[in-house]
């Protein structure tokens, strides 16, 4: 394994029935003004809204509300919350919600106390911020696992850009699993798949021999799988949730990745495609994955075989990648792109640009170019 510093700045508070309690917990290191932050309405409708905004009250907190985060954050919303956030002195970001929430806010955190643009100041001048308002997650949807690292993936849309830019990390984060309760199923497996993704392609990063990492993340991996089976028998059953949201924290806290570099080439793919149509991230990567480790398959012919033998107790590599599509369809995620809900037609043209915009990973187990990214994205129409 390469040298690492690993440091961990969230706590966590797991488990069924933990929210009220964790919450009070920390409730005395907020300050007076707490920005409430979440998505549409559907933490009003589960009822989560109102118990947190009366545990904020309760402990004489003045509560500004910054609502309607969308699915995929755009960085328009970002600086939105920005503004409110200066202009309401807030003294602390609370995030409920799912990945896109809770990314939003980690970019709000950090831009609300900086002058400069954000993006200009990371992509152009190549510096990060090193300082936020204070926030912490109270997850409601798992599988990004952003509640577990300062990364945030936000759509510049008058650049139709979709990438990373660095915020904030949570200072702590509550995965409560009955606070999934109302998530529809798609939305729980396609965020399960998201997890897998992590998983997997940090497995296919660089990395050395019998090195602890992969052995993690096939664990990962294999649990992953378990829970999503479990909850295709019974999308209630929350002992298999709670699992789902520590595999999500797992995959993305950073012990995966400590001491290696990752792929993570197909995330960029779909992020790029996420950008030109707005469609669902753990459903975009479902149909981009086994067509992308077909074309990479005899450069990583072991990890595909031991991934396979590990996480799907079969024989050979092509067996795995033939179960990992025989799971996606079973799990009744996308297996084509036609089949993603879109803002945007998806035709050869749009995927034309997908292709020749989308970031290119150097350190997966062979880099692609452009021509080869295109014809990925064909083969998945």
């Amino acid at each position: 394994m390469n040298h690492f510093t690993y440091s961990y700045p969230t706590k966590v508070y797991f488990g069924e029935g933990t929210l009220a309690g964790s919450l009070r917990q920390e409730l005395s290191g907020m300050g007076k003004t707490v920005m409430l932050a979440y998505g549409g309405g559907s933490l009003k409708k589960s009822g989560i809204y109102d118990e947190l905004k009366g545990l904020l009250l309760q402990a004489g907190k003045e509560v500004v509300d910054f609502d309607q985060i969308m699915p995929n954050p755009t960085y328009a919303k970002v600086q939105e919350g920005a503004r409110l956030a200066r202009e309401r002195h807030v003294d602390f970001i609370l995030a409920a919600g799912g990945g896109s929430v809770i990314d939003c806010c980690k970019v709000v955190s950090a831009q609300a106390v900086i002058e400069e643009d954000i993006w200009e100041m990371e992509y152009s001048s190549g510096k990060f911020p090193t300082d936020g308002i204070p926030m912490g997650a109270v997850v409601t949807a798992s599988g990004t696992g952003a509640e577990m690292n300062s990364g945030a993936v936000i759509t510049y849309e008058e650049k139709v850009w979709k990438g990373p830019i660095l915020g904030t990390a949570a200072a702590f984060a509550i995965l409560d699993p009955a606070c999934t309760a109302t998530v529809p199923p798609m939305q729980v497996l396609s965020g399960a798949f998201d997890t897998l993704s992590h998983a997997m392609e940090t497995y296919l990063g660089n990395s050395d021999q019998d090195n602890v990492s992969d052995d993690v993340a096939l664990a990962i991996m294999r649990n992953t799988v378990a829970n999503m089976n479990r909850l295709l028998l019974d999308i209630n059953d929350m002992q298999a949730r709670g699992n789902l949201m520590w595999d999500s924290a797992m995959a993305e806290n950073g012990i995966l990745k400590v001491g290696r570099l990752t792929d993570f080439q197909a995330h960029q793919i779909e992020h790029q495609l996420g950008a030109y149509t707005d469609c669902n991230h753990g459903q975009g990567l479902a149909v981009i994955h086994p067509v992308y480790y077909r074309h990479i398959l005899p450069d990583a012919e072991d990890k595909f075989a031991r991934f396979a033998k590990e996480v799907f107790g079969v024989d050979t590599a092509k067996e795995g990648l033939d179960a990992l599509a025989g799971f996606i369809k079973k799990c009744g995620l996308p297996t084509k792109l036609r089949e993603l809900r879109s803002k945007a037609r998806i035709t050869p043209e749009l995927l034309r640009h997908v292709a020749d915009t989308c970031n290119i990973i150097k350190c997966n187990p062979r880099e692609l170019d452009r021509e080869e990214i295109y014809e990925i994205l064909c083969e998945c129409m």
